[in-house]
Order: C-alpha cells, then sequence, then structure tokens
C-alpha cells in the first residue's frame, strides 16, 4: 500500500481562520485586559448597540474592576476581587439616556459627565445587573459623584 499525499493550501486556511476570529460574538469580558484592566477601546460598536439604552435621566455605566495583581506582582484573591467589584466607585459612561442634564434648574451648569468618561459614582449606587460577561449599572443622572481621567488613581477603602 502506498501513501498518497494531499496538499494542503495555507493561504485558504489563514483565511478561514481569520474569518472565524472575526464571527465571534463579542461580549463584556473582551473589554478587559491587563494593564489597565479595563480598555475601553475594545468596546466595539455591536457590544454597545446590544446593551440597553437607559431611559430618561439615567447612565449606563461599566464598573472599573481593577488589576488582578499588585504591583510587586503578588495575585490578588478572587474573592478580594469580587468584594472590590460589588464596591467600586468609579466606572466608564457607555450611555446617557435622552433626559440626563437636561433640567436646567438642577443642572444649571450643563451635564456632570457624557459618554466614553471615567466617572465616580456612591459605593453602592444604582441598580446592578449582569450582561455578556460582565457587570453594568444604570445611575440617575445626579448620582455621579466627579469625573475622573484614571480609574487607577481611586483607592477604596
Amino acid at each position: 500500500m502506498t501513501k498518497t499525499a494531499t496538499k494542503l493550501d495555507l493561504t485558504e486556511v489563514s483565511k478561514d481562520v481569520e474569518k472565524l476570529k472575526f464571527s465571534k460574538k463579542s461580549n463584556l469580558a473582551d473589554a478587559y485586559v491587563e494593564n489597565p484592566r479595563l480598555n475601553p477601546d475594545k468596546i466595539g460598536k455591536n457590544l454597545l448597540d446590544r446593551m440597553p439604552n437607559p431611559t430618561g435621566w439615567r447612565i449606563l455605566i461599566l464598573p472599573y474592576q481593577g488589576t488582578a495583581k499588585t504591583s510587586g506582582g503578588i495575585f490578588i484573591p478572587g474573592s478580594v476581587q469580587e468584594k472590590n467589584q460589588i464596591s467600586t466607585q468609579a466606572g466608564y459612561v457607555l450611555k446617557v439616556g435622552p433626559l440626563a442634564y437636561r433640567d436646567s434648574n438642577k443642572f444649571p451648569d450643563g451635564p456632570w459627565c457624557q459618554e466614553k468618561q471615567w466617572v465616580m459614582f456612591a459605593r453602592y449606587a444604582g441598580s446592578r445587573f449582569q450582561i455578556d460577561g460582565g457587570e453594568v449599572r444604570i445611575l440617575n443622572d445626579d448620582e455621579i459623584l466627579a469625573s475622573i481621567l484614571d480609574p487607577e488613581d481611586i483607592h477604596h477603602l
């Protein structure tokens, strides 16, 4: 018996592999990387379109999760990470409702935040829910405490 060799066209195989990479349905877990933990650029339009649209004066926030290890290289246990996620006080504004910051009596100086901005909010503010591999919160427009440049600058107590 003789073996017959079949030729494999590697260019076609690599094209198929690329198609598989891009056909994957994205989720919130894909937006989390190591340094910084959340990379807002990884939140694609497709994922953002599938998220709930806040109604009225509400704002959709993606809470910041922090890093999985210290600057010295020590890994933080999962239970501590979960505790920090529940009590997080910083997040990324994903969407703003149509009536948010429209009340000129309440917000005479204009909006306190806008989409694609890091903000601080009260520890247990808003409604939490899980969606596509991560937690998001819906807050009222007046629950935003401050806008910040980098969530790593905020330390939990």
